[in-house]
């Protein structure tokens, strides 16, 4: 190669290095191997900046101190580099530590607020306060991240928040506590948590208040024995009138002290659900997949036994359908004391099962025992003739009947008002049906300490106001559980299995490929 050569050659490459510099900000490669291509920027991601009519600009507020010792804020960067750079200019990133640049006020008022890091270094534990949040802004309005360490529903978060603002959309759930003896506050503060953090707005509605026509979702939670016929004309009405709602509802009462169960005695909240489609049955449903519970038995000698059993009660629902983004990609669900639904939906509506148990799971539809320490004969007493897959979770979609249809419009003592008229055709509506009302308590995760039940419950308030096309990025990253095979003689065989490949076949298949290395050495070595 001549000196001419070389130096051409050499001017070339840095001139490639530096174009290679300049649309790195506005091209991006990622190789993506995971199943459901979840660090791959969905295509409603990507498309998102055809929906800016003017510039959004987000600003990730990050300590040095903490992107200099974790990785998670690096991955964090990358993601909203990638909103950046598809977006064609119509997004601005900018990443700015809030102490070095004086801003921690400000940032507090948007309701970033620092978190404690702990530090060690040189064997001296040392603590200290870090930001790790992000702000969206569209012209006037705000969307803020308080907190983010974790790429697990970033970019939903993300997408979701955007198109809200640009469509100055609202991201509200209204939620109506049927059941008197519990409150949103104090029984379903978890589930507040969850919804506040996925960015919705939550309106706590009293029973029989009035439901404004233009919230975008309504979840029902409890309430057959205490709704009245006032409240539930309101609720009616609402879907009447195109609203989404998600019953979480229970047709058996489970009494934990006492250790016993009945029917509820239904005051029209199971009726009306059934006219929609789906009946809730009094029975409680049982499983072989089941979570495993522990209880206390006293002793004769004053000291409590502490036991383990698979509660068939309590079903880890593992089988979601594929049909729907809510469920498309199912990480699965803890399902205290379920009920069975069946499916009849009326002309113009469309019933779809969501959820369901095993092919082993049966129904309890009398003599509802509970205890745990039961004798297996009075849980498995109905198993022979009620064996078979049960529907625990179903969406319906189209235009309902009104359950008041040709009744005169109910009155209340004391309302001073009389209730609004029903609109004289039904729109189309989303319903979600779960048999269960413990899945949106505080009873799940505290006992679990796994997020599948709130999770799924964010993702069906987001399918309800109608956000299809972005659920499946909230989804795509679904965790499978430790627990996935939950019936004893499958989780045997399993472990069985295992333990053959792991002690006797993988360190056999060692031993082969030792002697067969050993063998062709031996040869190359007699050849020459």
């Amino acid at each position: 190669m001549t000196k001419k050569q070389f130096v051409l050659i050499t001017g070339l490459t840095i001139a490639a290095l530096v174009l290679g510099l300049l649309i790195s900000r506005r091209v991006w490669f990622r190789f993506d191997l995971t199943k459901n291509r979840a660090y791959t920027m969905a295509p409603a991601s990507r498309a998102i900046r055809s929906e800016i009519p003017d510039q959004v600009r987000i600003t990730y507020y990050l300590s040095d101190k903490l992107s200099a010792m974790y990785p998670q804020p690096a991955e964090i960067t990358d993601v909203l580099r990638e909103y950046a750079a598809y977006s064609r200019g119509k997004i601005r990133l900018s990443v700015r530590d809030p102490v070095k640049a004086g801003l921690t006020s400000a940032v507090q008022q948007l309701g970033i607020r620092p978190t404690q890091l702990e530090i060690t270094e040189e064997a001296e534990a040392t603590s200290a306060l870090v930001y790790t949040g992000i702000a969206i802004e569209y012209l006037d309005k705000v969307e803020v991240l308080p907190l983010v360490f974790s790429l697990e529903t970033l970019e939903y978060d993300i997408t979701s928040r955007i198109r809200a603002l640009v469509r100055d959309a609202k991201r509200e759930v209204g939620v109506i506590v049927g059941d008197a003896v519990k409150q949103w506050a104090a029984d379903y503060e978890y589930l507040n948590l969850m919804l506040t953090q996925g960015g919705f707005s939550v309106r706590v509605i009293p029973a029989g208040d009035e439901i404004p026509d233009s919230l975008p979702a309504l979840f029902v939670l409890g309430g057959a024995e205490d709704l009245d016929p006032w409240a539930l004309y309101r609720i009616d009405r609402y879907i009447q009138c195109g609203g989404n709602v998600l019953f979480a509802v229970t047709s058996v009462s489970v009494n934990v002290q006492t250790n016993e169960g009945r029917a509820v005695t239904d005051r029209g909240l199971l009726a009306m659900i059934s006219r929609y489609g789906a009946e809730v049955k009094q029975a409680l449903a049982l499983d072989k997949a089941a979570l495993l519970l522990t209880y206390q038995t006293p002793t004769p000698f004053g000291i409590a036994l502490q036991q383990q059993i698979r509660y068939p009660h309590w079903i880890a629902a593992q089988h979601g359908s594929k049909d729907n983004p809510l469920t498309a990609n199912f990480s699965g669900l803890d399902l205290f004391w379920p009920n069975p639904l069946e499916l009849n939906p009326p002309q113009g509506v469309d019933a779809q099962a969501l959820f369901t148990t095993t092919g082993e799971a049966w129904l309890m539809t009398k003599d509802f025992a509970i205890a745990p320490q039961s004798a297996a004969y009075l849980f498995e007493g109905e198993a022979p003739d009620t064996k078979g897959v049960k529907t625990l979770g179903a969406v319906l979609t189209g235009a309902f009947p009104s359950y008041f249809a040709g009744q005169a419009k109910p009155a209340r003592e004391g309302a001073g008002e009389e209730l609004p008229a029903m609109p004289a055709e039904p729109k189309e509506a989303r319903i979600i049906v779960i048999g269960n009302t413990e899945i949106a308590a505080n009873t799940s995760y505290a006992y679990t300490s796994r997020l599948t039940d709130l999770n799924f419950l964010v993702t069906a308030a987001a399918w309800l106001g109608d956000d299809d096309d972005i659920i499946a990025i909230r989804t795509r990253q679904g965790q499978g559980q430790l627990n996935k095979i939950v019936d004893p003689e499958k989780r045997a065989r399993a472990e069985a299995a295992a333990q053959v490949i792991n002690l006797a076949l993988a360190p056999l298949a060692l031993v082969i490929a030792g002697l067969l290395a050993a063998w062709r050495r031996r040869r190359r070595s007699s050849a020459g």
